[in-house]
């Protein structure tokens, strides 16, 4: 299904587990560019390598 979300910016808070992630994933996928927002920097950086973003970019 074509959302028409390639390239689109998306800030998903609390992206690194439950509801979020599995939002965050499904807008990538469309082609999205996901913000991974969590409040621990490792469980950010974990998702987005099991989840294989292409970039990832983590600033405190």
């Amino acid at each position: 299904m074509d959302l028409q979300l390639r390239d689109k910016r998306s800030l998903i808070t609390g992206s690194t587990s439950g509801i979020g992630a599995a939002i965050a994933k499904a807008l990538a996928q469309e082609g999205a560019i996901v913000i991974v927002h969590g409040r621990k920097p490792e469980q950010a950086q974990i998702f987005i390598k099991l989840n294989y973003f292409t970039k990832n970019f983590l600033k405190r």
